[in-house]
């Protein structure tokens, strides 16, 4: 059986491991458009202010030593032009000559992943401007700052890329401004929690713009909506990304109402002998059952393994997605999973929200956090339907705590009954978990 993975970044490079592990007698070929496989996207930002101090650390395996160690062709710097799904075909062009060939397969897997969303504005050729999603674009940024030494540097949008971003500009010395369309920082988040992030963004010199729009660019002057002009060396756009399914829409296969490629819960296509995985897979959210399309690398990760599993004919179901994430931004730690509160009003449910603001563990230990942790609820099954939670330690065990009580089908009353870990430097007699579950039992009606 020959298998050929279009796209060899996080997806693309982990299903090939993966099926060379389920079916080693495989022929894989695994091409990719940059001449980087399999590297760290999340890890960009961090090695852009110095807090990874080598490029290489986040540049993911050597192509070479990947094909040779593995048995994989890769194809670096190529690009998948066509699928010809009568003869199972697809139309491959080489970056770097021109040349054009055709390459047979018997299963494709589509991880072709996304491009960065660009603004249109006025004069934008007139000032140097990045924007960040791949590799490339980072040795861009980087080359640019070592080059041209800015002093200050713009940066339009204020979602996950946006915020990381800001963190380690200031990191790296310069003065940072962020241009919000809205009204908050991290508008996925609850308004409460946005706040916090706003405010330690403000703390840590950060200059922060809300409602606030460019309406034409003159060099380094940004002539912004309010009448204020604002100048700058360096603009970055940070204002989300289009999934790259051309290449499906193209071969006639089924795009899904998030424009993601429409796959079933095995990640084929409507070609049985296509799939798609990563960020342009269209697949299910774990609440309301509707279609979801999630670009994070766990969830890459995770598809990567259900394909492999389903072409060695040990077929496992892919759980719907509740969306779980992350963010560091200087001292806090923000984490989500499941549906927002804007989220939950547009579907019309009826929640109740259990809210815990106070210590992460003995106050009277020498580093005691703080956390604000806020988990909705349906108001009559009393099932988890998402959780937020802001703070300088402990966030990440306590969205996962909660992020197995959903998949583990516990109630909101469930989390008081959790026997979590307890030791002053980790927690209190009561975790923020726990209070959550007391809290949400002593509202009911």
């Amino acid at each position: 059986m020959k298998i050929i993975i279009v796209g060899a970044v996080a997806g693309g490079a982990t299903v090939a491991s993966q099926i060379r592990r389920t079916v080693p007698n495989a022929e894989i070929m695994l091409i990719g458009m940059e001449e980087k496989i399999g590297y760290g996207t999340c890890g960009l930002p961090f090695v852009i202010g110095g807090m990874i101090d080598e490029p290489r650390k986040v540049a993911g395996p050597n192509p070479e030593r990947f094909s040779d160690g593995k048995g994989i062709d890769v194809l670096t710097s190529h690009e998948v032009l066509s699928i010809d799904r009568t003869n199972q075909t697809i139309q491959v062009r080489n970056l770097n000559t021109g040349l054009e060939f055709t390459e047979q397969y018997d299963k494709l897997i589509l991880s072709t992943g996304e491009t960065s969303r660009l603004p249109n504005y006025e004069g934008i050729d007139t000032i140097p401007f990045f924007t960040l999603k791949n590799y490339n674009d980072m040795k861009k940024i980087m080359a640019h700052l070592d080059a041209k030494q800015p002093k200050s540097v713009t940066i339009i949008g204020s979602g996950f890329i946006g915020i990381e971003l800001a963190e380690n500009f200031i990191f790296r010395g310069l003065k940072t401004s962020v241009l919000i369309r809205g009204d908050y920082v991290m508008s996925a988040m609850d308004p409460e929690i946005s706040t916090v992030l706003y405010d330690e963004m403000e703390k840590n010199g950060v200059q922060l713009y809300t409602q606030t729009e460019i309406q034409q660019i003159d060099g380094n002057k940004l002539i912004l909506n309010n009448g204020q002009t604002l100048e700058t060396d360096l603009l970055i756009a940070s204002i989300g990304t289009i999934p790259n399914t051309s290449l499906a829409s193209e071969a006639g296969l089924s795009i899904g109402e998030t424009k993601g490629v429409a796959v079933n819960d095995y990640l084929q296509t409507d070609d049985p002998n296509i799939y798609a995985i990563g960020d342009i897979a269209e697949c299910k959210d774990w609440v309301t059952g509707k279609p979801k399309r999630v670009q994070l690398a766990w969830h890459a990760h995770r598809q990567a393994f259900i394909v492999a599993s389903h072409l060695a004919n040990h077929p496992v179901k892919l759980n719907p997605f509740l969306g779980t994430t992350i963010t560091k931004l200087f001292s806090l730690s923000a984490g989500m999973t499941g549906l927002s509160e804007k989220e939950l009003q547009a579907e019309k449910l009826d929640y109740e929200t259990a809210i815990y603001e106070g210590r992460t563990n003995a106050g009277y230990y020498p580093d005691s956090g703080k956390i604000l942790l806020r988990v909705h609820y349906d108001r009559k099954t009393r099932q988890i339907l998402g959780a937020q939670a802001v703070g300088n330690k402990g966030v990440d065990k306590r969205m996962d705590v909660i992020v197995t009580a959903i998949m583990g089908n516990l109630s909101i009353d469930d989390l008081a009954a959790l026997e979590l870990s307890y030791s002053p430097p980790y927690s209190s007699p009561k975790d923020p978990v726990n209070m959550i579950g007391y809290k949400a039992a002593s509202s009911k009606n």
